[in-house]
């Protein structure tokens, strides 16, 4: 018998043995108290999105009263749904799609047609401490969602990307309930693990809190022959007594992954393969990369009058990645691949700071709420980088084999056995804000700068030695209004910029007409830092338990390109000349539609277009892999007739997307379903929740995203994938 039908016998015998003993258990109880443990249980259970999150330096607040979108995923939508990444929490949301890096197996998410990356992903507010490439989502009790940009709110994202919007997490702490819970689970083929989540508030008066949780869960994947491990571990001690506030939080994150499937890259075909079967491994089994990371922070408050707070917090993480990365090149419709290879280790050392202050006064009629503060990060990348030739032997995309890595080295940078710093980036910036409130706060007039410096220092990566220095600042400011004009109805819009490090002007440049090389009068000059405009207007109504959103906004993203200098006859001028204009709708749901009916859907519209571009080319074309649509629906169903028993079922559809800048490929649009049920047993006065989920139901092939470069570059859809688990709540 294979491991993974062991396994799945094993889990499959414990979670009989469990019911078999919940029986006796249950005919000792009351009918009231069972039904009383049960309908807690689905209500623990039920929610899902939350109308609040954070707003950076505004602080947390709930959606109606800010001039932007916002929304989180809590902790028991993470439970409920078993999601392995950040990514699969992030499926939820029918605003954003998630891929993949180019090579590697790190998440990129597209929120408004332009790029995050997890190097961008915020820890409470914090830039640069989160884990980069794949977030375990185990450690967290809450995914906020801000869609749109946020140079003033969150600061400058050290990756250069969150420019159409960020996600921030937030830790798990202690709550008033005491937590004691265990859960295994189990992901076909044969991934399995389990974890823990402990929580208490202690002291005379629960001033002292303690929270500790972890998972560790190992095995192959939907994905033919895909490895994944997944070690995590957090703390958290926090102290709230009178005016002061502190907390303490600490994490542990160890992921493997090997034999993945990368990004397919199709360079010059002139029509997109068919997708192959949705299971299909066309990566190598000698790819791996493995990831870990010891991060955490310290925050403080203090209350020093009844509405005037100061805080401050200190973050940071140590970061170790290891990896053997492979790109297979499709080169003929008939499915042949060739096969790179590469070995790239990296570490990173990065902390994080930021110290304000926020005050509310009131006189007239009229209030304000003021913030003040700065923030600090500090981020070191020390990397190296040994590349190999193509493989002799071919591969193919329909019935892949494993390929002999070519040994011919190709290109060295660095010290591969002790990678050696090749950048250094200090991101600074002080903001000040005002939010004025009229008509009791039902207009909220909000106003405020951030003068925010970026210094970048890049190092050979053969010698160690500096070769270059960026420092540049800009001023980011932010205008916002909300009105309301009933209840429950918030009406807003603001102007808001995305901030980005330049680029440097190139020595020569493509001579428009043919011929030579033109000489670029600015050459070397390094530009200041790019700029992108946000114009959005919203809504947001909550109807009873409903809530709705809807958001049309516009983004210009400023690009660097080559134009003929208007000053110097035969020459070219660098700089931000090049304009992507991403233009759309968005609408959000969430709520419970009738008792024990919940709902999570909406979709957005996107055109998103290059506006200006060098020499004209491709210009009026549609940006690379940004959807035209995307559609979700998630619906929950608790069964009046079975009132333990929970229906569930999603409904994940995203519109045709450009696969080349020219336009001149496109993918399909496509649909996926994915189904399940929860049921609530009582053993021993206290639930036991048994989940099973399919995720891609029909098992469908698609090509599922194309986004991340000016080629097309492919990521295939997850295959059909069976999920079970069991939680005990002791």
């Amino acid at each position: 018998m294979k491991t993974y039908a062991i396994r799945r016998a094993l889990l499959v015998a414990s979670s009989l043995g469990t019911l078999g003993f919940a029986n006796p258990v249950l005919a000792q109880q009351s009918d009231d108290d069972e039904r009383l443990i049960i309908v807690t249980a689905q209500r623990q259970n039920q929610s899902g999105v939350e109308q609040q999150g954070s707003a950076g330096v505004l602080g947390d607040k709930d959606a109606a009263d800010v001039p932007f979108s916002i929304r989180s995923y809590n902790a028991a939508l993470i439970l409920n749904q078993q999601p392995q990444t950040l990514g699969q929490v992030l499926e939820n949301d029918p605003t954003i799609r998630t891929t993949t890096g180019f090579g590697i197996a790190g998440e990129l998410f597209v929120i408004r047609g332009f790029s995050l990356a997890g190097d961008d992903i915020g820890y409470d507010g914090l830039y640069g401490i989160t884990p980069r490439q794949l977030v375990a989502p185990e450690l967290y009790e809450s995914v906020q969602v801000l869609n749109g940009s946020s140079a003033f709110l969150n600061g400058a994202a050290p990756g250069g990307t969150g420019i159409g919007g960020s996600v921030n997490l937030i830790p798990k702490r202690a709550t008033a309930e005491p937590i004691t819970r265990a859960t295994i689970g189990y992901t076909g083929p044969e991934h399995v693990g389990g974890g823990f989540d402990f929580g208490r508030r202690m002291g005379k008066n629960g001033e002292w809190g303690i929270r500790i949780n972890g998972t560790a869960r190992a095995g192959d994947v939907a994905v033919d022959d895909e490895f994944r491990s997944s070690y995590v571990l957090g703390a958290a001690i926090d102290y709230n007594s009178g005016p002061f506030r502190a907390t303490l939080d600490l994490a542990y994150q160890r992921v493997k992954v090997s034999h993945f499937r990368p990004k397919l890259r199709v360079n010059t075909l002139a029509e997109i393969p068919d997708a192959p079967d949705a299971s299909t491994n066309f990566g190598q089994p000698w790819q791996y990369t493995t990831l870990r990371d010891i991060f955490g922070q310290f925050r403080m408050e203090y209350d020093v009058a009844k509405d005037v707070m100061v805080y401050a917090a200190f973050g940071a993480r140590d970061g170790s990645e290891e990896g053997v990365y492979s790109t297979p090149t499709l080169v003929s419709l008939n499915g042949d691949i060739t096969v790179s290879s590469s070995f790239i280790p990296r570490t990173d050392n990065n902390e994080a700071a930021t110290v304000g202050a926020r005050a509310r006064l009131s006189g007239g009629g009229i209030t304000h709420e003021f913030n003040v503060g700065g923030l600090m990060n500090w981020l070191v990348n020390r990397n190296a980088f040994q590349f190999f030739d193509l493989s002799a032997q071919r591969n193919n995309l329909y019935a892949p084999v494993e390929v002999t890595p070519s040994t011919r080295i190709t290109f060295v940078g660095g010290n591969l056995s002790d990678p050696f710093p090749i950048s250094r980036t200090q991101l600074s910036s002080v903001f000040f804000s005002d939010t004025i409130g009229l008509w009791n706060d039902r207009i909220l007039l909000t106003a405020g700068l951030r003068l925010q410096t970026i210094n970048a220092k890049s190092y050979s990566n053969v010698s160690g030695a500096l070769v270059s220095e960026y420092d540049e600042d800009k001023v980011t400011p932010v205008f916002g209004l909300v009105f309301k004009p009933a209840e429950g109805l918030s009406l807003y819009a603001n102007r808001i910029e995305a901030l980005v490090q330049g680029a440097t002007a190139p020595l020569t440049g493509a001579n428009p007409t043919g011929g030579a090389a033109l000489p670029v009068t600015n050459a070397g000059e390094i530009l200041p830092p790019f700029v992108s405009e946000q114009y959005e207007l919203g809504g947001k109504w909550t109807i009873g338990p409903v809530d709705l959103s809807l958001a049309l906004f516009q983004i210009d993203r400023e690009t660097a390109i080559l134009r003929a200098d208007p000053n110097t006859v035969g020459a070219l001028q660098f700089g931000p000349f090049g304009i992507q204009r991403n233009r759309g709708i968005e609408f959000t749901m969430a709520g419970e539609l009738a008792e024990g009916l919940r709902l999570i859907a909406g979709g957005s519209i996107i055109d998103a277009k290059l506006r200006r571009t060098q020499n004209g080319v491709n210009e009026g074309a549609q940006a690379v892999g940004v959807p035209e649509y995307t559609l979700n629906a998630n619906v929950e169903w608790d069964v009046p007739f079975v009132p333990a028993l929970t229906l569930t079922g999603r409904v994940v559809h995203t519109g045709e997307q450009a696969a080349n800048v020219a336009n001149s490929l496109f993918l399909d649009s496509w649909t996926r379903f994915d189904i399940g049920a929860r049921y609530v047993a009582v053993v021993g006065g206290k639930p036991l929740t048994f989940r099973f989920n399919i995720d891609n139901v029909a098992d469908a092939d698609y090509w599922a995203s194309a986004f991340d470069s000016f080629r097309p570059d492919l990521q295939l859809g997850a295959p059909r994938t069976f999920k079970a688990s069991m939680t005990y709540d002791f």
